[in-house]
């Protein structure tokens, strides 16, 4: 047998030394202190904005300014035009997210990467390129123009269309990963007994993928309602027509900034309420 001296010796050499220099300092929950630190530092980077934004916050004069015309009329048309961006992702993306789940052939890795690619996109380009494709003189929008005398750049339906593009990519995401989640043997079922393929979907898969769908429509609610770049590009700054919440943000800073952290306010109360409505799902998944 190893004498027990020979055995501690070799675990020491093994370890890079003794047990009191190679020991890591640890807090009482098991962290590293080196990780603890930089982890702390993040934490403060990232919270300490939004506490400012409480303290500052005019809450004695908060409900004038909520109910004044212009933060109004800003909430209502954000309101407005996120659900209808949000119905906009649900009709187009969910068949989207299925295609990409279930269909098999050449380039849905490329399809895929262009799906998503709205998500890292900058909110600017994303904007310039709807003016190119979608503008009075855009590759699209001119037949649109010519043909049924419809102009989208600079109207409310033009603040649809933005923030659709920018968040449609959040709901394909989360659909189709419940697509892969979810077991493809139901809706094979489905067509041995007779239903056709849109027949299983509708009635077999989409029950199924439920939770996805609300979670993605939720998220891409949540983008739309906070879309400032693409809007801005595409849609213009129009009270009354197209400054959305975001917008209505930026213009009252330079003048009213009351305001603007009323508004700025309202906005982290659809997010943190958003991340509430979300939290079974994430911690079901973990």
């Amino acid at each position: 047998m190893t004498p027990t001296g020979t055995t501690g010796g070799a675990a020491e050499r093994l370890s890079g030394g003794p047990r009191s220099r190679r020991t890591v300092r640890r807090t009482r929950t098991g962290v590293p202190v080196p990780l603890l630190l930089p982890a702390l530092g993040g934490f403060a980077f990232l919270v300490l904005p939004l506490v400012a934004l409480l303290l500052r916050a005019p809450w004695r004069g908060l409900p004038e300014q909520l109910t004044s015309a212009a933060v109004w009329e800003a909430l209502r048309l954000s309101l407005i035009t996120a659900t209808a961006a949000t119905a906009v992702a649900l009709v187009l993306g969910v068949p989207l997210a299925w295609v990409l789940a279930r269909a098999r052939f050449p380039g849905r890795g490329l399809l895929r990467a262009l799906v998503t690619l709205p998500l890292v996109l900058p909110p600017v380009v994303g904007g310039v390129a709807l003016l190119l494709a979608l503008g009075r003189n855009g590759v699209v929008g001119r037949w649109l123009d010519s043909a049924f005398g419809i102009t989208l750049p600079f109207t409310t339906t033009g603040v649809v269309v933005a923030e659709a593009f920018v968040a449609m990519p959040f709901l394909v995401i989360s659909v189709e990963g419940t697509l892969r989640a979810a077991d493809p043997r139901y809706e094979e079922a489905a067509t041995t007994l007779g239903a056709s393929r849109f027949t299983a979907f509708r009635r077999v898969t989409l029950p199924l993928i439920a939770p996805g769908v609300a979670a993605g429509a939720v998220l891409a609610w949540a983008r739309a309602l906070g879309e400032f770049g693409a809007t801005i590009t595409f849609a213009g700054n129009f009270p009354g027509r197209t400054q959305t919440m975001p917008l209505a943000v930026y213009l009252a800073l330079q003048s009213d900034p009351a305001a603007a952290i009323a508004l700025s306010l309202v906005l982290l109360t659809v997010s943190i309420a958003v991340l509430a409505g979300l939290r079974d799902r994430w911690m079901a998944a973990s």
